[in-house]
Parts: C-alpha cells; sequence; structure tokens
C-alpha cells in the first residue's frame, strides 16, 4: 500500500510481512518517527499515540505500527523476541523510504519499554540513516552489544521512580559510542501516568528530533 501525506493518521499496511500502522504527515513534515511500542502494545497505545499528536503538531510526521502480526503475537516468546522486533522495524523503514509522502525525509525512532531495546538494534542496523532515536522508560540494554554500533544520537527518558530502569540506561549509555542524554523525570513511574510527567516527554523527545532532523537537513545528507 503507498501511503500519501496527511496529517490526520491513515491505516496503513506494510508490506511484507503484513504489519498495520497509522501513518500522519504534516504539511511540510520535517522528520518521520517510527515508534516502537512495548510489550503487549501496539499502534493503538494511548500514551504514544498522544506522544505522536504532539510531534505531529510540531512538523513531524508519525508512524505508529504493530510490530507483529495477530498470529505473531499468540506466542508471547515472539512478544520479547528483540532481535525479531528489530527487524520489523527495519521493515517499516524500508517501506516508508519508499513512500512518496516520507522518503525523503530524515528518520527517527521512538521506543518505549521493550521497544527501546528494539528501536536501538534497528538503529545499529540502518546506520547513519537514522538520525535520532529516543527511549522513553526503555530497555537499552536489551540491545546488547547492538549498542556500540549505534550512529544516531540516543535520548534515554527514564520516570525518577523507575529505579530498577534507570540503573539498566545508565549502564547500557555507558556502551553506546554515539552521543547521548539521559533524562530523568521527577516523579513518574516506567508508565509516566503521573500528571504532566508525560508532558515532559513529549517536549524532551521534540526537542531532540527538530534538533538532530536540522542538523540532517543544513548537512544536506538525508540521514
Amino acid at each position: 500500500m503507498t501511503a500519501t501525506g496527511s496529517d490526520v493518521p491513515q491505516e496503513v499496511r506494510i508490506e511484507p510481512p503484513g504489519l498495520f500502522g497509522f501513518l500522519g504527515v504534516p504539511q511540510d513534515a520535517k522528520g518521520v518517527v517510527l515508534f516502537a511500542h512495548g510489550s503487549g502494545s501496539g499502534r493503538h497505545s494511548p500514551r504514544n499515540n498522544h506522544v505522536a499528536r504532539q510531534l505531529r503538531g510540531a512538523g513531524i510526521a508519525t508512524l505508529l505500527l504493530d510490530l507483529l502480526t495477530p498470529e505473531e503475537e499468540r506466542d508471547r516468546a515472539n512478544v520479547f523476541d528483540i532481535r525479531m522486533l528489530a527487524s520489523r522495524l527495519v521493515e517499516a523503514t524500508d517501506w516508508v523510504e519508499r513512500q512518496p509522502a516520507t522518503r525523503d525525509l530524515p528518520i527517527g525512532y521512538f521506543g518505549a519499554s521493550t521497544g527501546g531495546g528494539a528501536a536501538l538494534v534497528a538503529a545499529a542496523a540502518r546506520g547513519p540513516e537514522i538520525a535520532a532515536v529516543v527511549s522513553r522508560g526503555g530497555r537499552p540494554d536489551l540491545a546488547g552489544d547492538a549498542l556500540h554500533l549505534v550512529a544516531a544520537p540516543v535520548l534515554l527518558i527514564v520516570g525518577s521512580l523507575d529505579t530498577g530502569v534507570i540503573e539498566l540506561n545508565r549502564e547500557a549509555r555507558a556502551r553506546l559510542s554515539a552521543p547521548s542524554e539521559l533524562i530523568l523525570v521527577s516523579g513518574a513511574g516506567h508508565l509516566f501516568e503521573e500528571p504532566g510527567t508525560l508532558d515532559q516527554v513529549i517536549e524532551h523527545s521534540r526537542r531532540w528530533f527538530l534538533r538532530h532532523f536540522e542538523r540532517v537537513r543544513v548537512s544536506g545528507v538525508r540521514a
């Protein structure tokens, strides 16, 4: 299926391997962000849809997609198969690069929970094609040896109350060779459900993506 530009998210089907997603492309988009959801989540995630809506308001196209088919989701092992999830994100990246509305845009990844690990593995596979990565309450440690291969600047956002995940992010950041930042959102837990905390995630993410999409635009290199 070929996607055309529309600020209102349109349902798309990515072939192969038959994944469904929501693509929204604002006018004069500055880049496109692909979302990698956490375990048990997908394109209908209310938190990631809220983030995506605000990013589109800042002129950033978004693709929220299911990284597994309904049949694959029935096997719980697939939900935690970081390599499989990353491979699907790579396939979605290929699809984005073929669409008239997005093919010339810098590309970013936004990963949540286990999706943070998948986003980093995918970024390592695509190298300089990926302009930036943001991980929200993510598990970058799950990227393993791929961490030192990531070329894209990485922003790690963790709630200050998510103590175990904070340490995992610190350890993973130490293994990154790419530029990185670690931001702790005060009073936030793993899901950023506390009032105002998700808005802080959005503001930091918007800043990160816009900065690095502009870097790509100015350099003349797509990503």
